[in-house]
């Protein structure tokens, strides 16, 4: 067992296998109710951005599966233990191709009721899962647990301090620079992932940050924010790439969660109000931070989400 939280006697867990359009391999970890029968409504989760599938992936996954879904929490490409070169790559494109990839190896499934699937993105991945939700209408229901929308956060900065088109042509000199470089040495350059040791002066989400993914709560020895995190180009194409584009036209249920204390919320919140009908859910988590709903049992609102499940993957 390999996974940062403590295995369930109540689900079944095996490893496999699915492709995505662009031919890369997936690796994921498929967890079903132990008491399974017949065909069930099953959930493809993913992320945090720089984390992998024995993060917190894989503990809404068995939390999931413990509820009576079908789970499968997988590496994004060019992660983990999928496939994909170079390693370490982040894509607008390819990250919420990755869920829809899932909704294929899901659909095909005898167990899995294939009108009956959703997903669950935490962090970026929320972001991608929305994306996926308004370009995938197989999806019936998502849910973007304390999301962030990478696209704004990489060509904006943090809560937009930097949106204006001066501050953005300085990045994107500097990571063409970079690519040369790239192209030049061989190996790509990482970006680092959290640091260690902390400096006196980071901000409480960073802070947030290295007591999950750089202690024995989180850290993972696969995990790029554990260790030296994504290749620096990998920013360049979520600066043109706004993956929010289309938000407005997601006619599937979508739930957004997130912390009250989150440095994140401002994104989730802004996503919600451009989401439309009835079927639209916005859930704020009292006194909760960005990462406690990574693996705080006690604040991730596991009963909101499996019955927003329930609803609309009946």
């Amino acid at each position: 067992w390999d996974k940062t939280f403590p295995k369930s006697d109540k689900v079944n867990h095996v490893k496999v296998t699915f492709h995505n359009r662009y031919g890369v391999t997936l690796a994921a970890d498929l967890y079903t109710p132990k008491d399974a029968s017949g065909q069930l409504a099953a959930i493809a989760v993913s992320g945090p951005f720089g984390a992998v599938k024995e993060q917190a992936s894989g503990l809404y996954a068995q939390t999931l599966a413990e509820r009576g879904f079908i789970t499968l929490a997988f590496d994004p490409s060019f992660t983990g233990e999928s496939g994909g070169t170079p390693r370490y790559v982040a894509s607008p494109d390819i990250n919420t191709e990755d869920f829809s990839a899932a909704v294929d190896y899901l659909s095909t499934r005898p167990d899995v009721a294939p009108e009956r699937i959703g997903i669950l993105g935490i962090c970026g991945f929320g972001g991608f899962a929305v994306n996926a939700a308004a370009n995938d209408t197989r999806i019936k229901a998502t849910v973007a647990s304390t999301m962030y929308d990478i696209s704004r956060n990489i060509a904006n900065g943090y809560f937009d301090a930097n949106d204006n088109a001066d501050a953005r042509y300085e990045m994107r000199s500097k990571l063409n620079a970079q690519r040369t470089e790239d192209y030049r040495s061989g190996p790509y350059a990482r970006a680092g992932g959290v640091g260690d040791p902390l400096p006196a002066d980071a901000p409480q989400f960073v802070t947030d940050y290295h007591a999950y993914y750089k202690t024995k709560r989180g850290y993972h020895k696969r995990s790029l924010n554990s260790n030296e995190g994504w290749n620096v180009t990998s920013s360049l194409p979520f600066i043109n790439m706004p993956i929010m584009a289309y938000c407005n036209e997601i006619r599937s249920a979508v739930m957004i969660l997130h912390g009250e204390k989150a440095h994140s919320r401002y994104m989730g919140e802004d996503t919600f109000k451009r989401l439309t009908g009835d079927n639209k859910k916005l859930l704020i988590v009292p006194g909760a931070s960005h990462t406690d709903l990574y693996d705080n049992l006690e604040k991730i609102p596991f009963d909101d989400i499996e019955a927003f499940y329930r609803e609309y993957l009946k």
